[in-house]
């Protein structure tokens, strides 16, 4: 993080006063190791913030060793004068403690939660289970200002919702008042999936490497988090000076912003020309959104209908 930190705090330096949207997560390296990574959302992929890889057999960590990678997280925000930030994370995360700590430090979350997680309703604090509540499709339910689990911790807000005629229920637990919306605030945690696969058996081929201890793969994964930034924020300047035509043929944009940039990355060592002039993000809606992208950013209530598949379809 002593090579890394500098990199991602000068890009987004940048950021300005826009919400910085994050997302948890886990892969399993091996079966043996476990990569935690908490990334920047940014325009349809995520941006390594920080990385870490332990030797654990599972996907599952506890949160007290998730506290300390989100305290230095916190720390270097603070540094650059973030301040309204989102954490989007999965069921795996749903954890009361992880809950407490983002409210201490004034972050905002989207957390999915268990179907057997105990709900507090009031009038009475009437007690049930998440999946008691029996939705039709296309139906959702909010419940504000309601307690959770058998600690009774909240106040929080409750979403549930079923898309489809599928039985599974979407549930999601926020600091804030919940609605429809909901759900995509919450989905654009996909957004990190998609950079697994790249730096697996995609762009980069890290299972493809032989080393099989936590500090070596550590280190390759911050080649792998360097490589991404800078190739994400060429494509961004490659977009921004109108130029993207040149390495994407498409009418409407149909890369990534890592892919853009790659292949600017490409076509400009093959004409000697420089590359990485600067480096940095910024949180500015995008001006050349993916088709989906704009499907999502509709009417909550129309994504809602249509499905998730449809709405979270992943970037090339």
């Amino acid at each position: 993080m002593s090579v890394y930190g500098p990199l991602i705090t000068s890009a987004l330096q940048s950021w300005g006063e826009h919400r910085l949207v994050l997302a948890l997560d886990t892969s399993v390296l091996f079966e043996k190791f476990c990569l935690i990574r908490v990334a920047v959302l940014f325009r349809g992929r995520s941006v390594p913030l920080h990385s870490d890889v332990i030797k654990h057999f599972s996907a599952q960590v506890s949160t007290a060793q998730l506290l300390p990678v989100l305290a230095h997280m916190k720390g270097m925000l603070s540094f650059l004068g973030i301040s309204d930030v989102r954490l989007l994370a999965d069921r795996g995360f749903c954890d009361v403690e992880l809950m407490d700590w983002l409210w201490a430090c004034g972050w905002h979350y989207r957390i999915r939660i268990k179907s057997n997680l105990i709900l507090a309703v009031p009038r009475g604090q009437r007690l049930c289970k998440v999946n008691e509540v029996k939705l039709v499709p296309r139906e959702t339910r909010c419940f504000h200002n309601v307690t959770i689990t058998g600690q009774r911790f909240g106040l929080v807000h409750v979403v549930l919702g079923r898309p489809t005629d599928a039985p599974e229920q979407w549930q999601v637990v926020s600091d804030e008042p919940t609605g429809v919306e909901t759900f995509a605030e919450y989905g654009e945690r996909f957004q990190i999936e998609e950079g697994f696969p790249d730096d697996k058996s995609g762009l980069f081929g890290l299972e493809a490497s032989r080393l099989r201890d936590a500090a070596s793969l550590e280190c390759l994964v911050l080649v792998i988090s360097t490589a991404t930034l800078f190739l994400v924020s060429e494509g961004l300047q490659i977009v921004e000076r109108g130029l993207r035509r040149t390495v994407d043929a498409h009418w409407q944009r149909g890369l990534s912003y890592l892919k853009i940039g790659l292949r600017a990355l490409q076509h400009a060592l093959g004409r000697g020309e420089a590359v990485f002039a600067r480096l940095r993000l910024h949180g500015s809606t995008d001006p050349e959104p993916v088709r989906y992208r704009a499907l999502k950013q509709t009417d909550p209530k129309i994504a809602f209908e249509v499905g998730w598949t449809l709405v979270f379809r992943p970037l090339s």
